[in-house]
């Protein structure tokens, strides 16, 4: 395991919110701040509204963009991961799972569990997930766009 994937390790461990970039069904751009857990390195867990841009954004096209950085770090020392991927509601028998999931994850980080009925039927919220196709972190050397992909 090398530096960078230590850094990437750290960063989504020890970060609350993801910054989710997603687009419309036009292209129009949009990004939010979301509490997430995670479920491995490759897959991000956050409840939201199904109303909230982000999730009809993501009803019209899944992929995503989303970023996690420690934000307390003095300028010109940041700590972030990079990553793309698709993202969708979680439905059918899979929420009860994915809530339990997130619940038992956000609970150290300071969130709460999750009541189903909260996340199906008349509930206002939705647990969603993101599936991480690739991570980066920053690295002044890599070349030509100064980031390097790293394997988690």
């Amino acid at each position: 395991m090398g530096a960078f994937e230590d850094v990437a390790r750290a960063v989504l461990d020890g970060n609350r919110y993801v910054v989710l970039g997603t687009a419309d069904g036009e292209g129009r751009p949009w990004v939010s701040p979301v509490f997430y857990t995670l479920s491995g390195y490759r897959e991000l867990i956050w409840m939201s509204s199904p109303g909230a841009r982000h999730s009809r954004n993501l009803a019209e096209r899944p992929e995503v963009s989303l970023v996690v950085y420690d934000s307390s770090l003095p300028v010109g020392e940041p700590d972030a991961v990079y990553m793309a991927g698709v993202a969708a509601e979680v439905t059918g028998s899979a929420v009860a799972a994915v809530a339990a999931a997130y619940g038992d994850a956000a609970l150290p980080k300071g969130g709460r569990r999750v009541k189903i009925d909260e996340v199906t039927g008349d509930g206002v919220y939705r647990m969603y997930r993101a599936t991480v196709r690739e991570h980066w972190v920053l690295d002044p050397d890599s070349r030509p766009d100064g980031r390097a992909s790293v394997t988690l």
